[in-house]
């Protein structure tokens, strides 16, 4: 069984940084991506950052600059830097692993982000 744990998360004011961390275990084999998603009162969850086993990134347009995602591969956990934060990037965060040959999905519980104006 495969279980995220979710750290980092918190109120901070606008302009500010936030470190989310999430470390993977359990039995867990070819890691095909980690990522970060977030849901808004009342929104539907969306991609904030992903990595893939490459290594390549991909960002949501409204945290290219300002998020950074990495990955400790001998660790299994995936972070989340986060600065110049602003009030509309309030909502949980949820880690994401995709992983094993069929694909599989397994989600962190959540993590609270607050920015404050």
């Amino acid at each position: 069984q495969v279980q995220l744990v979710e750290s980092g998360g918190g109120l901070v004011q606008a302009g500010g940084s936030l470190t989310l961390s999430c470390a993977a275990s359990g039995n867990i084999w070819r890691i095909n991506a980690m990522g970060w998603y977030r849901q808004a009162p009342g929104k539907q969850r969306d991609l904030v950052a992903i990595i893939r086993e490459s290594g390549n990134t991909n960002y949501a347009e409204s945290v290219k600059g300002r998020f950074t995602i990495s990955r400790d591969s001998g660790k299994n956990t995936v972070n989340l830097q986060m600065n110049s934060l602003k009030p509309e990037d309030t909502a949980v965060y949820f880690c994401n692993i995709n992983f094993g040959w069929s694909s599989a999905d397994v989600w962190g519980q959540g993590t609270q982000v607050t920015v404050s104006s």
